[in-house]
């Protein structure tokens, strides 16, 4: 029996608008009466999370920036999982030398050293999940969203090191040469204490090894005495494979890639056909089921 559902956020719970439609808040809610725990998993600063779920008045616990730190439904974080100082600095030399644009998530946001280019970022990772979506709306709404100061500005990386309190949750780097992003990944696949993902076609996500979704996934439940076992997670992309490696129930969104498709237990709908709320309803069922047996 599913007891806990961890969702992912972009191309997966949030819609065309970067929004959680009112079937998949509605399903998310009726899952939370019958006793079952619902946790955003996603890519995203926690800040960045928190956006579309205030908009839509859900209070979830979040899984952010793909497992470097966990926090509870009121802000309280639990684990945190950063990349050490000493990884974090081979890191942003490597990636300067090979010239490619990336920005730091830290415990304190995100930082960018080239505001343009993170509005590149935003795009890409909305288009990504959205292809159909117009460019030029999605651009300006990137604008605006970055307007809220929910990426600072930076002129070294280095100066993070010198922050106190600050730790490294991940780095996102993007990039239009494709054969350029796979040289880097696998240069950093043998750096000892490091995972690389993708949540679109034109980015990487380095992080800590320990920091991906499914092994913040199993020790949030493992703390509460909860099985993988009995959890669904539901995604849309690369990041979303350690969670469904690891799960009793694996849900693919309509959406999502053929290969990742054919990695799941299950194909939902697309996030702009509410898939979440459709995958929730299926849980229900199987719940309603066993109560009138």
């Amino acid at each position: 029996m599913i007891k806990t559902i961890a969702t992912d956020m972009d191309g997966t719970l949030l819609n065309k608008v970067q929004k959680v439609s009112k079937e998949n808040k509605d399903a998310i809610e009726a899952a939370q009466r019958q006793g079952i725990e619902v946790i955003v998993a996603t890519g995203r600063s926690y800040e960045e999370a928190r956006i579309a779920l205030d908009e839509a008045k859900l209070d979830l616990p979040i899984i952010a920036a793909n497992g470097a730190a966990v926090y509870t439904q009121d802000g309280q974080i639990v684990a945190s999982n950063p990349m050490s100082s000493e990884v974090g600095l081979e890191m942003i030399e490597l990636l300067e030398k090979e010239n490619l644009y990336f920005e730091v998530y830290t415990s304190n946001g995100v930082y960018s050293k080239n505001y343009e280019a993170s509005v590149a970022v935003l795009v890409d990772i909305i288009l990504t999940a959205n292809p159909d979506l117009d460019p030029l709306k999605v651009t300006a709404r990137a604008h605006e969203r970055l307007k809220m100061g929910l990426v600072n500005t930076i002129t070294d990386y280095r100066e993070l090191f010198t922050m106190p309190s600050v730790v490294i949750h991940k780095m996102l780097v993007f990039s239009n040469d494709l054969t350029a992003l796979g040289q880097v990944a696998g240069k950093i696949k043998r750096i000892k204490g490091l995972a690389v993902s993708s949540s679109g076609r034109e980015n990487l996500e380095i992080s800590s090894e320990a920091a991906q979704k499914g092994n913040a996934l199993m020790i949030y439940l493992a703390n509460k005495g909860e099985s993988m076992k009995d959890a669904m997670a539901i995604g849309d992309n690369y990041n979303d494979v350690s969670m469904f490696e690891r799960v009793g129930r694996s849900v693919a969104m309509g959406n999502a890639p053929l290969e990742i498709q054919r990695l799941c237990h299950f194909v939902t709908a697309k996030n702009d056909e509410h898939g979440v709320a459709k995958a929730i309803h299926e849980v229900l069922k199987e719940v309603q089921a066993v109560n009138e047996a």
